[in-house]
């Protein structure tokens, strides 16, 4: 019997497996929109936090034990941390909505009205 971490590193050799969430971000109707793939968690796994135009979000499972499993090629983790931070300018904050569904997080974010975002300095 031929080793079996031989056969699958020679088979999948040219596939490269990331631990990053994939993410898609536009605009439209003067929101910002986020859609993340976070494959493999649950919603209560996730959180999102927001601090000055910086939006973190980060997936997390505990480890969990599995007997009498001997694997011989595994790419999908069951347990870790994914994290991505995404910077958008002129954001309201406090009207940031958040859906998760099959696996798609999806963010959507208001732009702050333009007055509110001017700063005015007055001439001496």
């Amino acid at each position: 019997m031929l080793p079996s971490r031989m056969f699958f590193d020679d088979l999948l050799s040219d596939m490269h497996v990331e631990d990053k969430m994939k993410c898609d971000i536009y605009e439209k109707d003067d929101k910002y929109f986020i859609e993340l793939d976070v494959p493999g968690y649950n919603k209560k796994d996730i959180k999102i936090e927001c601090n000055n135009g910086n939006i973190t979000i980060r997936a997390e499972h505990e480890k969990k034990e599995e007997e009498n499993k001997k694997y011989l090629h595994r790419e999908r983790k069951i347990y870790g941390k994914i994290e991505r931070t995404f910077h958008l300018e002129d954001i309201d904050e406090d009207a940031i909505n958040a859906e998760f569904n099959d696996g798609i997080l999806k963010l959507e974010i208001p732009k702050k009205a333009e007055e509110e975002n001017k700063k005015y300095i007055e001439i001496k």
